[in-house]
């Protein structure tokens, strides 16, 4: 009888001293980038820094490579709430407003002080608003991607030499406008299934930054990598409706400076790789073209403001003009 009395005590103590509401609410942060990459690795460090600074009361469980479907598949997956938060380029969450891809527009941005610019300014919190107006869902951050490179089996130096190329693209709306400003054939085809599809030759090439090329060695199966810096691309971390309505504003408040922070380490790991990546893979045995970028970027500039992309003249200007 003692005994049990015993473990009776126990139990209550145990009870009694553990801290209540400890991952009380379990979240799915859903991505397609691999495990070694910067998003990913900063997505843990705050996952853990949001469980931290709000009790154990938020646990984020962070899905990366696809485990949870593909970009276009995450993104339904915020709208139907069998993922709370995903990371994804800014030309898929375009499909849904328009103007936020803008900084997908090949040669729209200047450079990375340019991208800097647009990601603190009062237009790019202008332009995710008319998203969140649409969907309800919460864009808390911008990330650097870095500057996409094309890749093929041949040396590309000016626009002509990629017409009637097969290129895979994202398969977002906004990736055709590069294809269209240098004649080449679009292919979207998911992330996961590039590898593959430049293996077997379903394409001739792809484009994604420096880091990208090495994380999901695209390198070994394409010989040339053009310097092409044709999109300076963009993730958002984007907290659903589901639960960012839910959050008090106290919780808010750390969701929205963990996730700023962590865009922030993110951005900075990125910029550093991309600017030492073209030597290692001429390391590797690869040939880094320099391409006429120039040319590249007189053939993009006329479909800036054709009316394919979506955003306004004013908001085009207002992104030029920052300085």
């Amino acid at each position: 009888m003692r005994v049990v009395k015993n473990l009776l005590l126990a139990a209550l103590l145990l009870i009694a001293g553990a801290p209540a509401g400890i991952a009380q609410t379990k979240l799915k942060w859903a991505h397609v980038y691999e495990t070694g990459e910067p998003y990913h690795t900063e997505a843990l460090w705050a996952a853990e820094e949001i469980k931290k600074r709000t009790g154990g009361r938020y646990q984020i469980d962070v899905f990366p490579a696809s485990q949870l479907g593909n970009e276009n598949q995450i993104n339904e997956g915020l709208g139907l709430g069998t993922v709370d938060m995903i990371y994804t380029g800014v030309a898929f969450a375009g499909s849904i407003h328009k103007p936020i891809a803008i900084t997908n527009a090949p040669y729209v941005l200047r450079d990375f002080e340019h991208w800097k610019l647009y990601r603190d300014s009062a237009l790019f919190r202008d332009i995710a608003k008319g998203y969140e107006d649409k969907t309800k869902h919460k864009v808390m951050s911008l990330t650097y991607y870095g500057q996409r490179m094309v890749t093929a089996n041949k040396e590309i130096k000016k626009p002509e030499d990629m017409k009637g190329m097969k290129l895979r693209v994202p398969p977002a709306p906004l990736f055709l406008m590069f294809t269209k400003s240098v004649g080449a054939n679009a292919t979207p085809i998911a992330f996961a299934e590039v590898y593959l599809a430049l293996q077997q030759g379903t394409v001739d090439g792809q484009e994604n930054p420096l880091p990208t090329i090495m994380a999901k060695k695209f390198y070994e199966v394409q010989s040339h990598i053009m310097l092409s810096g044709h999109i300076t691309e963009s993730l958002l971390v984007i907290v659903g409706n589901h639960v960012w309505s839910k959050l008090s504003d106290e919780d808010k408040k750390v969701f929205s400076e963990v996730l700023i922070a962590a865009a922030a380490k993110a951005t900075d790991q990125i910029r550093l790789s991309e600017q030492k990546l073209a030597e290692e893979f001429r390391k590797l045995g690869k040939t880094v073209v320099e391409v006429d970028r120039e040319a590249f970027r007189t053939a993009a500039l006329p479909l800036h403001n054709d009316g394919s992309g979506g955003w306004s003249k004013a908001e085009y200007d207002a992104l030029q003009a920052l300085k």
